[in-house]
């Protein structure tokens, strides 16, 4: 169903009956001789596929299985999906009871706006509380879903221009005010055009563009497509005020996802330690629209990073929404 009179319809369907169970054969048990119980096996949520193709009224289905030992008694399931998509009904009460190994399924209609252009990561949720089963009386499961496509790669992302020669300082404007880093400068502690650069355990580059041109993030909540396993993820950066800070997250190939906070200090003056970084380099000097200055003064570059699970594959990352945050490049460290 499609048009203006979704919220209308969702209304009209609030009330919900109750459920029938749909038994599954329970698995033959076998016990090992002189083996300590193995743990209880846990409540299994499950959220059916949801259809984003907007707009229009989705239909969801929520699965509980008990695969606790005991009967599984006043069970109620709840859905959600991101903010302000209507769901009705809001909780499904289930008559009866679960048997081992017995599952119900609680159907939900959702409304989907239309789809927004771009890559979009949207999340859904469904709690179920009972009493008995397990004896943990709730469990939830979280679905993601994505449209469209992550950036291919960091560069791809770039949107603003950090380092400028000292010929030609115009095109620079990394903290809003005209101003970038010197080239030179930078080449003369390291930071050339494709330099490798070893910090935190990762081996990241400089970006490999010519003087004057986009070579930097500005984090805005992009999503960027990254490959790999480790312990911990690397941000190349630095930041233009002293707030440069924020949340990124990471998207795992089996629909998982973990976050971590990190920051950078401000490219000048703030502590080098600030928000928890480490500092990579530091330039003498900046350039400003009217030519090279500010001698003696140090403009730096840092690099930060957060937690991954080295069990999973990365599949992408959405990066902060803080345009503080510059970003130069990141990896992956073990």
């Amino acid at each position: 169903m499609r048009a203006a009179g979704l919220i209308g319809t969702l209304r009209a369907v609030a009330v919900a009956g109750a459920l029938a169970l749909v038994p599954v054969a329970a698995a033959g048990t076998a016990v090992a001789a002189e083996q300590e119980p193995a743990p209880t096996a846990r409540t299994a949520v499950t959220i059916s596929p949801v259809d984003l193709a907007g707009p229009a009224i989705s239909t969801v289905k929520v699965t509980v299985t008990n695969a606790g030992p005991d009967r599984m008694r006043s069970l109620q399931v709840s859905f959600g999906g991101p903010v302000g998509w209507a769901v009705q009904p809001p909780v499904v009460r289930v008559d009866g009871s679960l048997t081992k190994g017995a599952s119900a399924d609680a159907t939900f209609r959702i409304q989907v706006p239309e789809p927004r252009s771009g890559f979009t990561v949207r999340a859904f949720t469904a709690t179920a509380t009972y009493q008995g089963g397990d004896g943990a009386g709730s469990a939830t499961a979280t679905r993601t879903q994505r449209s469209g496509t992550p950036l291919a790669n960091l560069a791809a992302a770039y949107n603003n221009v950090a380092v400028t020669d000292e010929s030609d300082t115009a095109p620079g404007d990394y903290d809003g005010e005209g101003n970038s880093f010197s080239a030179q400068k930078l080449a003369a502690v390291g930071l050339r055009p494709g330099a490798p650069v070893s910090a935190l355990g990762a081996e990241l580059h400089w970006p490999n563009v010519p003087s004057g041109t986009r070579n930097n993030v500005t984090a805005s909540g992009q999503a960027v497509a990254l490959s790999g396993t480790g312990g911990k993820l690397v941000f190349l950066g630095s930041g233009v005020t002293s707030g440069a800070s924020g949340t990124a997250t990471v998207y795992y190939t089996d629909g998982s996802s973990s976050t971590g906070s990190f920051g950078f200090p401000n490219w000048s003056f703030d502590p080098a330690n600030a928000h928890g970084a480490t500092l990579v380099a530091s330039s003498d000097g900046r350039n400003r629209p009217s030519g090279y200055g500010n001698a003696g003064i140090a403009y730096r570059v840092f690099a930060h990073s957060i937690p991954l699970d080295r069990t999973k594959q990365v599949d992408f990352v959405v990066l902060p929404s803080n345009g503080s945050i510059h970003l130069f490049d990141m990896a992956i460290a073990p």
